[in-house]
């Protein structure tokens, strides 16, 4: 770790992968959200199956679960885990007119899933985008964040709000 706190730079600041093999195996849980907003017909599209390409919904699903088991594939520093179990749950907000994605990872590792559930739910809002850009080329990816962070050695977090 650096004097800045920074644990993927050696002391030149070069970035490196942090070396986890002395840290114990424990249970580790998170929890990420992203929502895709949209026009109020693109969600009614998605809502009744009428979407050209298919199922929206099932289809950023399977690519949620896809995306958090191929992390370390996608961000440079990430360690390949064990993940045990990835579950992703989209709901329609008609009163925003969006798409909320919320991921839930779990592993028994010497580090946490948090990039794995962040990644989920981007690969889950880029789906959602990909198949709906047809009908609503304006929708935005947003609020991409951690919601919940469990096990570890800088223990929990739980996002406010």
């Amino acid at each position: 770790m650096t004097s800045q706190g920074l644990t993927h730079l050696n002391r030149d600041g070069q970035a490196e992968m942090v070396d986890v093999g002395d840290k114990a195996e424990t249970q580790r849980l998170a929890r990420a959200a992203a929502t895709v907003a949209m026009q109020a017909d693109t969600l009614r599209l998605i809502r009744q199956g009428d979407i050209k390409k298919g199922d929206v919904l099932g289809a950023a699903r399977i690519a949620g679960i896809m995306a958090a088991k191929r992390t370390a594939d996608l961000i440079p520093l990430c360690h390949p885990l064990p993940v045990s179990k990835v579950a992703l749950d989209l709901t329609l907000d008609d009163a925003a007119c969006a798409v909320t994605i919320e991921a839930t990872v779990l592993t028994t590792a010497r580090t946490g899933v948090e990039m794995e559930a962040l990644t989920a739910v981007t690969v889950a809002a880029l789906t959602i985008y990909d198949m709906a850009k047809a009908v609503d080329r304006a929708m935005r990816i947003t609020d991409i964040r951690l919601l919940e962070k469990r096990g570890g050695v800088r223990g929990d977090y739980l996002a406010e709000g």
